[in-house]
């Protein structure tokens, strides 16, 4: 596991990532309160063709920091300090929820660096209904140290899982999520939590310059429609895409959500190599001048 040392405006964090595979490089930022675990169906499925960086950023997984305040640019510099220590120039940029937000940060302050971007139930900007919600999220995690994490567990299928999870899934398995959950939230959520309290994107929306999928989710409680539309609105280059599943897609249909991923990245990576194909050469080209014409 490599780890690389990040100096930020409150002190340096030392930011742990997995680095797998060979191919153009790939970065996953992973969402509130996950870990870089989270990409492992997405790596598994692009790791013949992509060179995959997979970090924790502050307050999650193997990192560790100052444990005082984030910010938005924090987290995007601590991206790509994991990005420059593996060796990746320009590289595919895919985030999901939090690391959606992360990732246009990162894609608008360093466009050149970005092959392209995926933004998986990203938003633009905390609104009153947004600043409702994650304070919801602080109040039960800081109900005590005992409860608050277990409450906060067992609202998360409630608030990220789509109809096709409740089809499948009966009460035992469904305990045996919250009580997973509860087990591996990452420490730091309350900290990533005031981060996303604090997202404003709107003015770097136009400088983001990479070909951008905006990907949705069609059940997502969390992030609305009118949060989607605004990427699609502020960012030049962009397409939309559904998944049936909730907000938390990743864990909900994992397969899935690689696999639509994993065509867009494959689509960008074949696209950049007709670009990049050497022109045929003048000498190959056939000697029309002898080809008779219709009178």
């Amino acid at each position: 596991m490599p780890v690389t040392q990040v100096p930020l405006a409150s002190g340096a964090a030392c930011v742990a990532y997995d680095r797998t595979g060979t191919g153009p490089g790939l970065v996953l930022v992973h969402g509130t309160g996950a870990t870089r675990q989270q990409w492992l169906p997405l790596t598994e499925a692009v790791a013949d063709r992509f060179t995959v960086v997979a970090p924790d950023y502050s307050g999650s997984g193997d990192t560790t920091d100052h444990g005082g305040p984030l910010t938005l640019a924090d987290l995007a510099d601590e991206v790509l300090a994991a990005a420059d220590h593996a060796g990746l120039d320009r590289f595919h940029l895919v985030g999901h929820s939090l690391g959606a937000a992360i990732a246009t940060h990162l894609a608008a302050h360093h466009p050149g660096r970005i092959r392209s971007l995926v933004l998986h139930a990203g938003w633009v900007r905390t609104d009153a209904r947004l600043h409702a919600e994650f304070t919801y999220w602080l109040d039960l995690l800081r109900t005590d140290a005992e409860h608050g994490t277990a409450h906060f567990a067992r609202m998360l299928p409630l608030m990220a899982f789509g109809p096709r999870y409740w089809e499948r899934t009966d009460t035992a398995a469904n305990e045996e999520l919250v009580r997973t959950l509860a087990a591996t939230l990452a420490p730091g959520i309350v900290r990533q939590i005031e981060v996303d309290l604090s997202v404003d994107l709107r003015s770097l929306l136009d400088r983001v310059t990479a070909p951008t999928l905006v990907l949705a989710s069609a059940h997502d409680r969390i992030m609305g429609a009118d949060q989607q539309q605004a990427l699609l609105a502020g960012i030049p280059h962009t397409r939309y895409q559904e998944i049936d599943a909730g907000h938390g897609a990743p864990g909900e249909d994992p397969a899935g959500f690689a696999a639509l991923i994993a065509a867009f990245l494959d689509e960008r990576r074949a696209a950049e190599a007709s670009e990049t194909a050497p022109a045929p050469d003048a000498a190959d080209a056939p000697d029309l001048s002898t080809v008779a014409t219709p009178a």
